[in-house]
């Protein structure tokens, strides 16, 4: 087990499998030392963990605790495609999206779920450029998706 996956459990998480493709894409490509992964979801055993907006049916901190499994589910596209998660030399940009009640302006805090673990589990690799985005709606009706790039070592 890898470094990265030992701070993991030791928050009480493991990698899971990778999400398999809703639709005409796959879930990570690298382009040299660069790794880019598809829009994740907050799946957990093949399932949406929630629906729906966040500010209406879901609230910003069970949104943030989603935008967390989101990017687990970045970390496991990641480590399918460079095997061990401790060649990540640097996650480069993290793009958050966040399906909104048209009142809702959290949308920084609901990614900083994703942000926080990324940093607990790369340590400072883990520091990155974002964007947190407020959309009208996400594929299945998802409160929030979050795509990860990171640098990894040849």
């Amino acid at each position: 087990m890898s470094a990265v996956e030992d701070r993991l459990s030791e928050l009480g998480l493991t990698v899971p499998e990778v999400v398999p493709p809703v639709a005409a894409y796959v879930p990570v490509v690298r382009e040299g030392d660069l790794v880019f992964t598809s829009g994740q979801l907050p799946m957990v055993d093949g399932s949406l963990a929630a629906t729906g907006k966040v500010g209406a049916e879901v609230d910003p901190e069970t949104a943030k605790s989603l935008a967390e499994t989101c990017a687990l589910n970045a970390i496991a596209a990641i480590k399918s495609e460079i095997g061990d998660l401790d060649t990540v030399t640097r996650v480069v940009k993290v793009v958050g999206f966040v399906a909104s009640d048209p009142g809702f302006t959290g949308q920084p805090g609901v990614i900083n779920g994703a942000s926080e673990l990324l940093v607990k589990a790369f340590g400072d690799k883990g520091i990155h450029a974002r964007s947190a985005v407020g959309v009208a709606a996400l594929p299945l009706d998802a409160p929030v998706e979050v795509e990860v790039i990171v640098s990894v070592a040849r």
